[in-house]
């Protein structure tokens, strides 16, 4: 079996089966061909099948040198998947990785913005250029909609039912789900659609698409990250902030508000909620306001 042929399987296997995005796709397979190149340039002639846990170790320690715990974490993880695509298809009876331990790591949570801090972003807008109204929708959208940033710029028209009060999103592994949009922000994109987007020379294949750049075509999720970090730069936040900040923050300030968990779940599309948890760096005073509010021995 063809280390390269295994992979295209498998790259297929992700797109289909499995239904993830294609950026999910190269980096799941960049940490197999690593793996490959590690064979290669050490004159290791072995199958994806034959190959032992003993290999990939020495393929794991030699690597782990140039990088950190959490790179090393995540380019286990990357491999661990592969192997247990060839158990799934019958290719090896197990899984060479399998008493291979990962570095612990602890969970690394993104910042969070104030509310403050989030209208100062919207607010330092220009909303006297073209690109004004546009920029000023996004940043409302990502944050009152807890959005992915590849799930705005994959937004479209038929996906705004504001008579129902919802957005449809299409998310991690192409899953549906329905999202509650205030009305402000619907205000804001219909303002956008009417005035802005309706003067755009929209080229073919981006007609249903709803945050076009000014040559029609979908934004990128560079060209988001980038109008992020020159309104931060603008405003003096010095915070690491990006469009997943938006989500983040959105997700938090629900829960500081009593929000519940589950339902905090269902909008971000999580499918565990231990995924849900990792947002809620909630602070000393918040939970003493919980259980004071809501127990009943309070």
């Amino acid at each position: 079996m063809k280390w390269l042929k295994i992979l295209e399987d498998y790259q297929f296997y992700l797109k289909i089966e499995k239904g993830l995005a294609k950026n999910s796709i190269v980096s799941y397979s960049r940490d197999v061909k690593k793996l490959i190149s590690y064979l290669e340039e050490n004159d290791i002639t072995i199958s994806p099948v034959a190959i032992t846990d003993e290999t990939i170790q020495q393929f794991v320690y030699s690597v782990s040198k140039n990088i950190n715990a959490r790179s090393q974490a995540r380019l286990i993880s990357g491999i661990r998947n592969f192997f247990n695509y060839l158990v799934f298809e019958d290719y090896r009876k197990e899984n060479p990785t399998d008493l291979i331990e990962s570095p612990k790591i602890g969970k690394k949570l993104p910042d969070t913005l104030s509310t403050e801090e989030i209208d100062l972003l919207i607010d330092a807008i220009d909303l006297s250029e073209p690109q004004g109204e546009r920029n000023r929708t996004i940043l409302e959208t990502l944050y009152s909609c807890g959005l992915r940033v590849s799930e705005l710029t994959n937004l479209k028209l038929s996906d705004l039912f504001f008579d129902e009060g919802f957005i449809r999103v299409i998310g991690k592994g192409n899953k549906q789900r329905f999202v509650p949009i205030n009305l402000q922000t619907q205000k804001y994109i219909s303002l956008y659609i009417d005035t802005i987007r309706i003067h755009l020379e929209i080229q073919k294949g981006f007609e249903d698409t709803v945050f076009l750049n000014r040559r029609g075509k979908s934004l990128t999720r560079v060209m988001i990250y980038t109008i992020i970090k020159n309104l931060a730069i603008k405003v003096g936040i010095r915070k690491k902030i990006s469009p997943h900040t938006f989500r983040h923050s959105f997700a938090t300030h629900l829960l500081e508000r009593g929000a519940d968990l589950r339902a905090i779940q269902q909008m971000l599309g999580h499918e565990s909620i231990t995924t849900t948890e990792i947002y809620m760096h909630l602070d000393k005073r918040f939970l003493k306001e919980v259980v004071n509010k809501f127990h009943p021995r309070k």
